[in-house]
């Protein structure tokens, strides 16, 4: 019932010792928030002052403004603010550039979507790689390579005068493979109108590969499985 000296001793060595560490522990996460939001405030007002220059000094360009209605809508998955941490603070920092590398792969992939909807074959030639390979619906479980399969269904399904197709992408993945080329996955919804009026819905599961060849994303390959791309009316 009674304890040794020594090791009420060592008790008492041990916890100085944690709370020692706890202490040290604790200077460096409030030393480290600092140093982070000092980098973040220094990003954000180099971010403001070059946007402020560019639009007091950039004129409007009318030559790019879209003919067509955007057909489209990207969704992403809500953040989870219960797994904030340091090592994502400083994640933030470092992917800046690569957040915005994605983005232009979400927008090139969108402005490929839409095309298909406009039933526009020569804008689908234009973002698709002369070599492009696919698997698809379509297919039926055969590799196509190059734009004739597709030129098909353009001429003959997908014409300027078919009702409007709506396309939402849902949480688009994108995957960076060096400077020249990436990978996006993502659930293609597409709603419509059947023949009898009523609204309709189709769901697919596309991933596409991208490259980037004398400045210009290209799409090289793609594989969807799901509904085809053609509505059923």
């Amino acid at each position: 019932m009674m304890h040794r000296q020594e090791t009420v001793e060592c008790l008492k060595k041990f916890n100085a010792r944690r709370k020692l560490k706890g202490a040290i522990l604790t200077t460096l996460l409030v030393t480290k928030n600092f140093s982070v939001k000092g980098l973040l405030n220094k990003k954000a007002d180099a971010v403001k002052a070059n946007n402020k220059a560019n639009t007091v000094t950039s004129p409007k360009d009318t030559s790019l403004t879209p003919a067509l209605e955007p057909q489209t809508t990207v969704i992403h998955n809500p953040i989870d603010g219960n797994k904030e941490s340091i090592e994502s603070a400083n994640t933030i920092i470092e992917d800046d550039d690569v957040k915005a590398r994605k983005q232009e792969i979400i927008k090139v992939t969108e402005l490929l979507i839409e095309s298909i909807n406009n039933g526009d074959f020569e804008a689908y030639a234009k973002i698709c790689d002369p070599g492009l390979t696919s698997f698809e619906p379509e297919a039926l479980g055969n590799l196509v390579e190059g734009h004739d399969f597709h030129r098909f269904y353009f001429h003959n399904a997908l014409s300027k005068g078919n009702k409007p197709v709506h396309t939402i992408l849902l949480n688009p993945h994108v995957h960076l493979i060096g400077e020249n080329a990436a990978c996006i996955a993502y659930i293609r919804l597409s709603q419509y109108m059947d023949g009898g009026g009523m609204p309709r819905t189709m769901q697919s599961e596309e991933t596409r590969v991208w490259c980037r060849r004398e400045g210009k994303w290209q799409n090289i390959h793609f594989h969807r499985s799901g509904s085809p791309s053609v509505p059923s009316h």
